[in-house]
């Protein structure tokens, strides 16, 4: 018979977490796991076939935490820019776990709905929370969530690496002032129109400002 595991599950990945927590994903190895739990590394692969099945299982519960955090956005209007100042606040707060959930390579993603595949029910809280405060469609909801959602993630991870450290005054603004450019351009009716993969064009002696003038169409 195998041994009984003298950890459940939950006890492991929840003192792992801890770890991760603390110090980081790189941290987390099955010597300072074991130290944590008071014990040898041994139990813990009575438990994990090895570190690698312990990692995802990380991630999993940290997700799943993650999520059970901005789900408390429901409480609030508009609670689309309730999940972005949670997400922001999160980052500020928990730093090292937001490296674990969001600045891990991701060699899967080649577009953004595979982005929006990892991201799992977050982003299905963010879309119907953007259908149902502004009436929008689904097509219209993943357009603004796209581009608010980059934009938060790059604020975010600013916060997260100590490049800035704004107030959570500063970052509800700039999440409104994002939130509130990108609805126009959608509500403008330029959207589809716009020539937005113009490349730049060198200035030399050749070079004329008056023949570059953009001009915008309204559908």
């Amino acid at each position: 018979m195998p041994p009984k595991p003298k950890f459940s599950k939950e006890e492991i990945v929840d003192a792992a977490l801890g770890i991760v927590q603390r110090s980081g994903m790189q941290a987390l190895t099955a010597r300072e796991l074991g130290d944590a739990l008071g014990s040898s590394p041994r139990p813990i692969f009575t438990v994990f076939k090895n570190m690698d099945e312990l990692y995802h299982a990380v991630r999993a519960e940290a997700m799943r935490r993650y999520d059970a955090y901005v789900s408390s956005a429901r409480d609030y209007f508009p609670s689309f820019k309730a999940i972005g100042i949670l997400m922001l606040r999160y980052a500020k707060e928990q730093p090292r776990l937001f490296q674990l959930l969001f600045m891990n390579e991701n060699s899967g993603a080649r577009q953004f709905s595979d982005v929006l595949d990892s991201l799992g029910e977050t982003a299905n809280l963010c879309l119907e929370f953007v259908m149902s405060d502004y009436g929008l469609t689904a097509e219209e909801a993943q357009f603004l969530f796209q581009y608010v959602w980059t934009f938060t993630y790059g604020v975010s991870a600013m916060c997260v690496t100590g490049m800035c450290d704004f107030s959570e005054d500063e970052l509800i603004n700039m999440l409104g002032n994002e939130f509130f450019a990108i609805m126009s351009f959608m509500k403008s009716g330029m959207r589809g129109n716009v020539i937005i993969n113009m490349r730049p064009v060198k200035r030399d002696e050749s070079f004329d400002p008056s023949q570059t003038e953009l001009v915008f169409k309204k559908e």
